[in-house]
């Protein structure tokens, strides 16, 4: 997965810049979430590895599969990463895609778990102080887990809030066995 992460790393960044050059981030996105989606399809996988399918055939199919999703611009793009051999890393790129875009519109998808299920208003003044901390946008998903025994840990990106009772009393442990 590493590998198709650093093949796909500049066709990503294409593809935001054309995306954002033609003002169709959003159909952008939609092509390489089902691009993405497709290249874990059995029958995808095999196309893609079979000896007897030039790239240009193997480009085609996806173009014919995603034709109605496909914004300007967006069949050449899959026709360059056919060529390339890049569409194996399909997903990898999305997930590129919509990272750059994150970053671009400001905003952040943030996973808090709890050692209890958090009310709309605990959820709210999180957001609002997140958002304030961040300066980002923020979307929030939650989950629990009881063994936090208390308090919440906060994941926004390749930031983590370690907040739990749990946390602490590690810190605390490794700080007193030092």
């Amino acid at each position: 997965m590493s590998d198709h992460i650093t093949q796909a790393r500049p066709y990503a960044r294409a593809a935001f810049e054309l995306a954002r050059e033609d003002k169709a981030l959003d159909a952008w996105s939609a092509m390489l979430a089902e691009a993405a989606r497709l290249t874990g399809d059995e029958r995808i996988e095999r196309l893609l590895v079979d000896p007897q399918r030039t790239p240009s055939d193997k480009g085609q199919v996806f173009v014919k599969l995603l034709d109605e999703l496909l914004p300007n611009r967006g069949a050449n793009f899959l026709m360059v990463l056919a060529r390339q051999q890049r569409l194996p890393a399909l997903a990898s790129l999305s997930d590129l895609f919509e990272a750059e875009r994150a970053e671009f519109e400001r905003r952040v998808s943030v996973e808090i778990t709890s050692a209890f299920e958090l009310d709309e208003a605990q959820k709210d003044k999180l957001a609002q102080a997140l958002k304030r901390r961040l300066n980002r946008e923020i979307t929030i998903t939650t989950s629990v887990d009881k063994t936090l025994l208390g308090g919440v840990v906060i994941r926004a990106g390749d930031t983590v809030i370690d907040g739990s009772a749990r946390g602490r009393l590690t810190r605390l442990s490794s700080i007193l066995n030092h």
